[in-house]
């Protein structure tokens, strides 16, 4: 996978919102949140993107299950070699694109991480209530803090709590987990078979009937209103203060309270 993601061009469009959606572990739900917001902004005739780089392809495989009636999405299959066209050419995202949904695949090494974040106006990490979810999520964090070096002053990363059960233990040590990060937790997507129907059928959530999925579409649409703050959130970062300059220490603050999330 060298330089997979060497050529990954954006056209020079100043409103132009690349979200990726990226968490190293699989099974994260990094391709429910992608498939779901590109329904999201399609049914807004706001033009999104989907640039799939996950092997499994699922983002891909969903995209060809949806219906043609439904408004229209671009999907660019970036997993896949083409011997035929340049790498650029593959991954070229068309001018009336405003949304590009980057759905990163698992496993993606630290260094690869600002390659793929390069450009991006914000960033989501799903993850999972679970022991080993949240030293992923953890590990996942620090290296975009320390490796790919994403300023937490941009205001562009947060995180977003992922298959939840209310009035469980794992929902408890997740959520002190996150909020222990000092990064915005902008939605809990509760475990719902929704998820599941939507992408057997290739729609989002919110082209499903209104009262079968309206407790997921309110977080839904609490991602959707973090995520079009962009250009405000950029506007803002020249008005850093002194305190918000101070570095982030290293990844032992993520070891150290470890004995808290248990």
């Amino acid at each position: 996978m060298r330089d997979i993601y060497s050529m990954l061009i954006s056209p020079q469009q100043d409103n132009l919102n690349k979200i990726v959606i990226l968490n190293p572990k699989g099974g994260s739900g990094k391709s429910t949140i992608a498939t779901n917001l590109a329904a999201w902004y399609a049914q807004q005739g706001r033009q999104p993107t989907i640039m799939d780089f996950d092997p499994q392809g699922s983002t891909i495989k969903w995209l060809k299950r949806r219906p043609g009636a439904l408004p229209a999405i671009h999907g660019i299959a970036a997993y896949k070699k083409s011997m035929q066209v340049t790498r650029s050419w593959q991954l070229r995202v068309p001018d009336d694109t405003v949304n590009v949904i980057v759905d990163s695949p698992a496993g993606i090494r630290p260094d690869e991480l600002r390659k793929i974040t390069r450009d991006s106006t914000k960033i989501l990490v799903p993850v999972l209530p679970s022991s080993m979810d949240i030293d992923a999520a953890s590990r996942c964090i620090a290296d975009l803090l320390l490796v790919a070096k994403v300023n937490r002053n941009d205001h562009k990363l947060a995180v977003v709590a992922n298959r939840t059960r209310k009035h469980t233990k794992s929902l408890a040590k997740l959520m002190r987990f996150l909020n222990s990060l000092g990064i915005p937790i902008v939605a809990v997507l509760r475990d719902s078979q929704n998820y599941v129907h939507s992408a057997e059928q290739g729609i989002g959530l919110h082209e499903m009937q209104p009262s079968r999925v309206r407790p997921d579409l309110e977080q839904f649409e609490r991602i959707a209103r973090w995520l079009d703050g962009w250009s405000e959130r950029r506007q803002t970062v020249t008005n850093i203060t002194e305190i918000q300059r101070l570095p982030f220490s290293n990844v032992s603050f993520f070891r150290r309270r470890q004995a808290d999330w248990a």
